[in-house]
């Protein structure tokens, strides 16, 4: 029955999601194996209790990553890499508003504005700006990252992926006789 069907569908893809730290490859074929045993398990005994059998998706997904990681805590490259994405995305937009707030202050105050004026930037995260109106429309230049926002940057990106657990553990020495 299609219904069924969808089942399996929808617990394989929500397995997909929660092991992605997984190498590709690897992950095609854990999709195909579970799909596979699902398959022929509704088969022998019915849907629901096949799904019953494997239990939940979430933890599935835990003992396929702890027999490729171990048991203990993982980076997660998922993580990382949406930090490395989002937060400039996110940065640099309330970096500029802050900035336009600059320029619309001046406009405000005199809307046919004439000359040079200097904003010093969000203190410590980018540098100064400078605006040119000439009759009230402006021109700006400046505004860059400091080198703090890189580092911060690069510090959410390893905070949030937990990127410290990838640096090699030191095991314990044998004892010979």
């Amino acid at each position: 029955m299609w219904f069924d069907r969808l089942r399996i569908e929808r617990l394989v893809w929500s397995l997909d999601q929660q092991i992605y730290d997984l190498p590709r490859a690897q992950r095609i074929a854990v999709r195909r194996e579970v799909r596979a045993n699902l398959l022929e398990a509704a088969q022998d005994v019915g849907t629901t209790e096949a799904l019953r059998r494997v239990g939940s998706s979430r933890r599935l997904a835990e003992q396929y990553l702890a027999a490729e990681f171990g048991d203990g805590p993982r980076p997660s490259w998922i993580g990382a890499i949406y930090a490395a994405g989002l937060a400039p995305l996110l940065l640099n937009f309330f970096l500029s508003e802050a900035a336009n707030a600059y320029r619309n202050a001046v406009t405000a105050a005199d809307p046919h504005a004439t000359g040079t004026y200097v904003w010093s930037g969000v203190s410590g995260l980018q540098s100064a700006i400078t605006y040119t109106f000439t009759d009230g429309a402006a021109s700006s230049h400046g505004g860059a990252w400091t080198p703090l926002t890189y580092v911060l940057w690069l510090l959410v990106i390893v905070g949030t992926g937990r990127l410290w657990r990838l640096r090699p553990r030191r095991r314990p020495a044998v004892a010979t006789a």
